[in-house]
């Protein structure tokens, strides 16, 4: 399809770019991937769309919620290629959602300038140079995801400067009868050992202190590439960079932790006693239906394993609710579970079919109301545990890594300590700072000295 704006109006004078990443860290990771080749091409990140020549928007199609945000925010975002509203010359969409519908959104976003695929957004540059020259003959392009970023693509860490999500791998080799990841990512593509040392230690450069392990199936990683490229080898590599305080693991399987990695969690200094497991059920016919390839009480036999070698861990874990054929029985199961498992932190979803998934063609759905109730069950008995577990912190004192003020009031500062990851999890309210001053990025011990549902509170002991 031949680009249908003349020349002219594409012509990057400014070379300016806004750019909003849905959906998760991993995700965001390729946003910031893309960032860097621009930066180095001459791009200024604007935080005003108005302001922008050029707009980036980088989409999530998990669920039918994300996919809802993604049109929502595409749409908002194409008002400013109106004269009136600001400066925009291209409207790119990218990622899990450009994917999934290429052709539907091509059809049905006619404001949209170009869509890039996973696998295809390290091309950003080179494509908009087309666009700007207007020798694109298609608007999508999209393929079969192969490609995974290196140390060597430029990258810019738009979290906060001290913390910052290390993507391992890319794409997934279990086929969830739920989830649509695979045909949206590919399939497994690890990276080195050594690529991963190398990016950590360029992060620590610029004052990462925290690095969070992402990928879609952490417990997979290396099984593509020789046996020195594994989990235990990789957390070795990364205890040797100087500068990091924290490693945190996301995304492990439980059928895959072998005794290796727990023995390295129990003894690290730097590996965070944190781990997040999803487990999606406790009833062995839910999980059956799901193609998980463990049962219920596996599940907490390897639950049980880590707690016993890893005291005080923190365990996160995430749940389904209303997956087709779940009955009451199997409902009570997963509560038997979650109150014998003891998570720390969990997410609770509720189940949506995808077209493209097999869980999308099962029967015995459950109705939305039945999800609804058992969603809400679900969620208070959580939060009873949660703030029993948080109860546990009273009067220990902990490492915090400060995040800045309280977004309700000047006078709290907030962090988070080794068991509470970004933006997902609670935080440590500091309301006593004694005559410590204290910047974002510091760590510092914290005394706590009161419980909420989900965060603590405390006051200052010492800076570290």
């Amino acid at each position: 399809m031949e680009t249908t704006s003349n020349s002219m109006d594409k012509k990057f004078i400014d070379r300016t770019v806004f750019f909003t990443s849905l959906g998760c860290s991993k995700n965001l990771v390729d946003a910031q991937v893309m960032l860097g080749h621009m930066g180095l091409n001459g791009f200024q990140v604007v935080f005003e769309p108005n302001e922008a020549e050029v707009i980036v928007v980088n989409t999530c199609s998990f669920i039918e919620a994300a996919k809802q945000e993604s049109v929502d925010t595409i749409l908002e975002l194409a008002d400013y290629k109106e004269e009136d509203n600001g400066v925009c010359k291209a409207l790119v969409v990218s990622g899990c959602m450009a994917q999934r519908y290429a052709k539907e959104l091509e059809e049905n976003l006619p404001e949209v300038d170009m869509f890039i695929g996973t696998g295809e957004y390290h091309k950003i540059v080179p494509l908009l140079k087309a666009l700007e020259e207007n020798k694109l003959e298609k608007k999508s392009f999209v393929e079969i995801p192969r490609f995974i970023h290196t140390e060597f693509d430029p990258r810019m860490n738009t979290s906060p400067f001290y913390t910052a999500w290390l993507k391992i791998s890319e794409g997934c080799n279990r086929n969830c009868t739920f989830c649509i990841i695979p045909t949206l990512r590919g399939r497994l593509r690890s990276r080195t050992v050594e690529s991963l040392v190398k990016e950590a230690q360029t992060l620590s450069e610029t004052g990462v202190r925290e690095l969070n392990l992402i990928s879609q199936d952490l417990s997979d990683y290396g099984v593509d590439l020789d046996e020195n490229n594994n989990l235990f080898n990789l957390l070795s590599g990364l205890e040797t960079v100087e500068g990091v305080d924290w490693v945190r693991l996301f995304y492990f399987y439980p059928d895959e932790l072998t005794d290796e990695v727990i023995e390295k969690m129990a003894t690290s200094s730097k590996v965070c006693k944190y781990l997040d497991m999803p487990v999606q059920h406790f009833s062995d016919y839910v999980l059956k239906r799901m193609n998980r390839k463990i049962t219920g009480e596996k599940i907490m036999e390897r639950i049980q394993k880590i707690r016993s070698r890893i005291p005080g861990i923190v365990l996160r874990t995430s749940i389904i609710v209303g997956f087709p054929g779940e009955s009451e029985a199997d409902f009570e199961k997963l509560l038997e579970g979650i109150k014998e498992a003891r998570f720390n932190h969990l997410g609770i979803f509720r189940y949506s079919d995808e077209e493209g998934t097999p869980a999308f063609r099962l029967k015995e759905k459950v109705d939305q109301a039945t999800i609804d109730e058992r969603f809400d069950r679900l969620f208070e008995v959580q939060k009873e545990i949660a703030r029993e577990l948080n109860e546990e912190f009273l009067g220990q004192t902990i490492d915090v890594l400060v995040e800045g003020t309280h977004e309700d009031t000047d006078l709290l500062i907030v962090g988070r300590h080794f068991g509470q990851a970004p933006d997902i999890d609670g935080k440590v309210i500091i309301n006593d700072l004694g005559d410590v001053e204290l910047k974002e990025g510091d760590l510092v011990k914290v005394e706590i000295t009161d419980v909420l549902d989900f965060d603590l509170v405390g006051k200052v002991v010492t800076i570290n």
